[in-house]
């Protein structure tokens, strides 16, 4: 694992700049939308979804589009802008779980993209009893302080309007393991992140699923929407670790599962 007493270093400067292949799989995604919302087998249950680092809810737009078609009750976060866990936004995050699960008298599938997954997997670690399963987008909920991102700038200078402890309020990857089933998507070419740090541990309820595809793209990827509708579909109690249809292993590629040797 690239690792050293200083931490992780950030993606490459090639992968940075193939983050611009999001805008085609916006493109791709516009395209398949009608195919993938008659795909969904929706119960009507309620999915909350977390935009990523410095993203509003105008990111998740064609995820809940496409997801709502599919028949379930899909809300953004109405909490502005995503600049870190500031008190507003932790403060917001739990009342907005709270009250989807009141209002739907119903567990609630939380999905996070990159920073919103983190932010995902703290609340179902804090409230399992509020949540169904999480599902989440490149994010790296293993790294450390000392490991830096590409924009890890950019979160530094926000640090100082983050609650000081975030840990107890919400805890994290190192509080345990999470009691409701978790589905990691991730992509190796990812470069906002190190793609190692969004592997999750083996478990019956832990799975990892890789496509192909960038960082910013992963709310508009159509192979990661597919997983998520598969995910979404199985009903509580019966959760199983995801297949790929056949003829499909071309979009998704054999996973890798957390080790501490993970090549980068």
């Amino acid at each position: 694992m690239a690792e050293t007493d200083r931490g992780a270093a950030p993606p490459n400067h090639w992968l940075r700049l193939m983050e611009a292949r999001a805008v085609f799989e916006l493109g791709s995604v516009l395209a398949a939308a009608p195919w993938l919302r008659m795909i969904g087998r929706g119960d009507n249950h309620p999915v909350l979804i977390l935009p990523g680092f410095l993203a509003d809810d105008s990111s998740t737009l064609p995820l809940r589009y496409i997801l709502r078609g599919q028949g379930y009750w899909v809300d953004g976060w109405d909490l502005g802008r995503n600049v870190g866990p500031t008190p507003h936004i932790v403060d917001g995050l739990i009342a907005k779980l709270q009250m989807m699960h009141d209002r739907h008298d119903s567990p609630v599938t939380l999905i996070g993209w990159s920073l919103g997954g983190i932010y995902a997997r703290r609340l179902a670690r804090k409230f399992p009893h509020l949540v169904r399963q999480v599902i989440t987008l490149g994010s790296p909920f293993r790294i450390n302080p000392e490991d830096r991102s590409a924009v890890s700038r950019i979160y530094d200078r926000l640090s100082p309007q983050h609650i000081p402890l975030v840990e107890e309020a919400l805890p994290g990857h190192d509080a345990g393991e999470l009691l409701v089933p978790a589905s990691s998507i991730y992509t190796r070419s990812d470069g906002v992140v190190r793609w190692w740090q969004c592997l999750d541990d083996e478990g019956p309820i832990r799975e990892n699923i890789e496509v192909y595809g960038s960082h910013s793209g992963l709310g508009f990827n159509p192979a990661a929407i597919f997983a998520i509708s598969d995910r979404l579909a199985q009903k509580p109690g019966e959760w199983q670790k995801f297949k790929a249809p056949p003829g499909t292993s071309q979009f998704f590629p054999k996973p890798a599962t957390w080790r501490p040797t993970v090549a980068a």
